[in-house]
């Protein structure tokens, strides 16, 4: 019998798949992504103008690229988009000429201290053209003429987004996002991509208490398009997890909403600690992926964001380094296992009121004592259910009992469980 696939092995299979793809923040790369994404989970695609006025930006023109390539004198192509979507300036605008490598080399991106790498380069907002390639290709050019193609277009179009929506108990929902937008790059951001779509899966086999909304759309322009779109809603959102870098070999790195103290912050902080993972947590800086356009002070949502290594932490970022070999099946299954914790937790992060506040209530002629019996750990179990008792005052959560109490929150939520169903607390 064959061994079972396990969710890493499967969304390393889902980054290999969306490897070759030339992504951008508009075209048909994005729409490629989105197809595929669309085979896991159902999505609903939107397709928004070029000229829409969003918020303090507009939608841009759409690119779509065919062909791209730098051919010598004898027609030898000597970088060639064909081998790579990372050959090309992001955003190049069409061009086809004959010019000296003297004159080409203004339009030539290289990593000196990286000479095997290939950069990722991008001209979203100007018009330019360009290549980018490998320090030692460069250097092995002879002078001489080279043809310059660019098979590309620049043409009103559309952005393109999608949501996924896994409906919960409640309406508020909980924002997942990660951005689509990077070609050929697999832990910035195919990794992010694949551990949303098997958190999504995850999430759906049960029915959550929160509405959970994942949000796969290009970087900024996405995030400040889907805020314009949904403004009158946003208020909704109770939380939020940027996903980004997933799959790396480093450890977790947390990074704090704007506000800081938001129960996404306090329950992330909880869940690495309790694991004993290897972790990292940051404050809030306005540069990164897109918690900054959720935790903009005018929406000054509760999102954070959940990585490994982070964005520019790592050499191969931004590069031909951040490969299929540079990601792995078993951090990106430590990646979900931690996001799904981390929700299990918010899930369940009650607030109780004590309906027998006077005094300590009988758990014993309520056969809640007896319940433990036989429990390796009833002590603590005793303990989490005296320490609800004590702060169901409605104004403490179940995570500010477990930090209080130094218990986990598993045990404090179970002990609440028990004491709801002996009519001893109320949420």
């Amino acid at each position: 019998m064959a061994p079972m696939t396990t969710a890493g092995e499967e969304m390393y299979a889902l980054v290999e798949r969306l490897y070759p793809l030339c992504r951008s923040i508009t075209g048909d790369g994005v729409r490629a992504t989105l197809d595929i994404v669309g085979e896991y989970v159902p999505l609903r695609v939107h397709e928004v103008p070029t000229g829409t006025q969003v918020l303090d930006w507009t939608v841009p023109q759409e690119w779509n690229i065919r062909d791209a390539y730098i051919a010598d004198a004898a027609g030898r192509r000597v970088v060639d988009f064909a081998a790579s979507s990372l050959h090309v300036l992001g955003y190049s605008v069409p061009v086809s000429a004959t010019m000296p490598l003297a004159e080409l080399r203004g339009h030539l991106h290289t990593l000196p201290d990286h000479p095997s790498w290939v950069p990722y380069r991008t001209s979203y907002y100007k018009p330019e053209w360009g290549f980018c390639l490998a320090q030692e290709t460069l250097d092995a050019l002879p002078d001489g003429e080279y043809e310059v193609r660019i098979d590309s277009t620049l043409a009103d179009g559309h952005l393109t987004y999608a949501e996924h929506v896994v409906p919960g108990q409640v309406t508020d929902e909980v924002i997942v996002s990660c951005h689509v937008c990077h070609p050929s790059l697999a832990n910035d951001n195919l990794a992010g991509i694949a551990v949303a779509v098997f958190l999504a899966r995850a999430l759906a086999e049960r029915t959550p208490y929160y509405t959970y909304r994942f949000l796969f759309a290009p970087g900024t322009i996405g995030a400040i398009t889907w805020l314009a779109r949904n403004a009158e809603r946003v208020d909704r959102v109770k939380h939020g997890l940027v996903l980004a870098c997933a799959g790396d070999p480093g450890r977790l790195t947390y990074k704090r909403s704007r506000r800081g103290d938001a129960e996404i912050d306090r329950v992330m902080r909880h869940v690495l600690a309790a694991s004993e993972r290897p972790h990292h947590i940051t404050e809030f800086t306005p540069y990164g992926y897109d918690e900054r356009q959720f935790c903009s002070p005018g929406f000054d949502l509760g999102v954070g964001s959940l990585s490994r290594t982070p964005y520019a932490g790592y050499p191969e970022y931004h590069t031909s380094a951040d490969d299929l070999d540079f990601v792995s099946p078993e951090a990106m299954a430590d990646t979900l296992a931690v996001c799904r914790e981390a929700f299990a937790v918010l899930d369940r992060n009650r607030r109780y009121v004590n309906l027998s506040p006077y005094g300590e209530p009988q758990l014993g002629r309520r056969g809640l004592y007896d319940s433990l019996g036989g429990r390796s750990d009833a002590k603590q179990a005793q303990m989490a259910m005296l320490w609800v008792l004590s702060l169901s005052d409605g104004e403490h959560s179940l995570l500010d009992v477990a930090e209080r109490a130094g218990l986990p929150f598993d045990t404090v939520a179970a002990a609440a469980g028990a004491l709801h169903g002996a009519e001893l607390i109320k949420a």
